[in-house]
């Protein structure tokens, strides 16, 4: 009963009351898909709920519908990352290594098993809200930790429920332009409860120096008031001056340094990833249709790194394209930029043919559109791709326009989707 109250009072006209979701004649396969996302701060959980989805799909196979030209858009372009993918492994410069990433295919599943399994509006937007409040509680957790734990420092960042810092950040993001993409639509900015999520995410966000994270968040926020609300941008701008300026006199010494040294070319961390740049540019230039293998970036960056980069080892570099286009290609990465460029037009297609800002689902689509914005700025400055959990969290979101789309579908036994 407690959970069923913070479902109605968390958007009481669009959320689904808990209990009527166990009468609900929906395939078990969706509450599968569905635990796979939600225990994404359990890694381990997660596999499992995802492995027993493949599985519960394969069984129905001959019940679910599939139509190829409706959902090619998104599929070829997934189809194609996953070719060269393979073809990156077999010619790899170390191929024991790379073999040893084609666990990675499991969670490119994600996608897929998202079209066939989420049907509709009311089945993505229960998942959205059930991740909305799973980013809301992980964030409670994360301020927990920062209170009463020894994490908080610069070399000791919280990492919420997961294993990692950068993963924790990765995953309150996405949760942050979810929530703006509702706040933006309609008249979600009037619903309490959500400014009260978005100030709890945000000051999370906050709380774990992540400055790619930070800088990712500003610029998306930036480009929507341009894009939306043009006559606020001298307000917000303004806002956004005053507030620099407080937080620059008053914020803990290292909250102002992590600040100030964003764009400061001689901070370490900093000329640590221009070293990697150009790293990753040699990487590429020697191997570049299907790169240098998957994998083997941490075990060769040694040779290729500049003889003055601060770290002689390298586990990655801190980039999601410069990651993809030297560990798998240029054909790989050409690939991913096809697979998000495709579910960006899907998004803003079906906001524009559904009325826009005002239109019944114009928050999923716009949180769609800020989540891929968002994702790939913040890519820039951390390989958040490679991250499992965020990148699991990201297919199901770049399949959302597809979801929506497949709300008239039925399956091949006849029952409505």
């Amino acid at each position: 009963m407690l959970a069923s109250a913070v479902l109605m009072t968390w958007s009481p006209k669009r959320l689904i009351h808990i209990e009527s979701l166990a009468d609900s004649p929906r395939r078990p396969g969706y509450w599968l898909f569905a635990g796979h996302l939600l225990s994404i701060w359990a890694i381990a959980q997660s596999n499992t709920w995802l492995g027993l989805s493949i599985l519960w799909s394969a069984r129905r196979h001959r019940h679910l519908t599939w139509c190829w030209r409706r959902n090619s858009p998104l599929l070829l372009p997934l189809g194609l990352y996953v070719v060269f993918f393979l073809v990156s492994v077999i010619t790899s410069l170390e191929v024991s290594v790379s073999a040893r990433e084609l666990k990675s295919l499991l969670g490119l599943s994600t996608l897929p098993l998202a079209i066939l399994l989420v049907r509709g509006t009311a089945e993505v937007r229960r998942l959205i809200d059930g991740l909305l409040i799973m980013t809301v509680l992980i964030a409670v957790y994360g301020i927990g930790q920062y209170i009463f734990t020894d994490y908080g420092p610069l070399d000791n960042r919280i990492p919420g429920p997961f294993s990692h810092y950068m993963t924790f950040s990765g995953a309150l993001l996405l949760g942050t332009f979810l929530l703006i993409g509702r706040m933006i639509s309609g008249t979600g900015w009037k619903n309490p409860w959500h400014w009260l999520a978005l100030l709890l995410v945000s000051a999370t966000l906050l709380l774990t120096l992540t400055r790619g994270a930070w800088v990712a968040a500003s610029i998306t926020c930036t480009l929507v008031l341009v894009w939306r609300g043009r006559r606020y941008l001298a307000v917000y701008l303004a806002a956004v001056a005053v507030a620099g300026t407080l937080f620059l006199s008053f914020a803990p010494a290292p909250w102002k340094a992590r600040i100030t040294s964003i764009a400061d070319p001689r901070n370490e961390s900093n000329y640590d990833r221009l070293s990697m740049l150009q790293a990753g540019l040699y990487m590429i230039s020697e191997r570049p249709l299907f790169g240098i293998g998957p994998g083997v970036v941490k075990h060769r960056y040694p040779i290729y790194r500049h003889p003055t980069a601060p770290r002689f080892k390298a586990s990655h570099l801190h980039n999601s394209f410069l990651q993809t286009a030297s560990e798998r290609g240029l054909l790989s990465l050409a690939a991913y930029l096809w697979l998000m460029i495709a579910s960006l037009q899907l998004a803003y297609r079906g906001y524009q043919q559904e009325g826009g800002p005002d239109g019944e689902r114009a928050d999923l689509y716009l949180g769609t559109m800020l989540v891929i914005v968002g994702f790939n700025l913040a890519g820039l400055f951390e390989a958040n791709w490679r991250d499992t959990e965020i990148q699991r969290l990201m297919l199901f979101l770049l399949a959302l326009p597809l979801c929506l789309q497949n709300e008239a579908t039925t399956d091949r036994d006849g029952t409505p989707s």
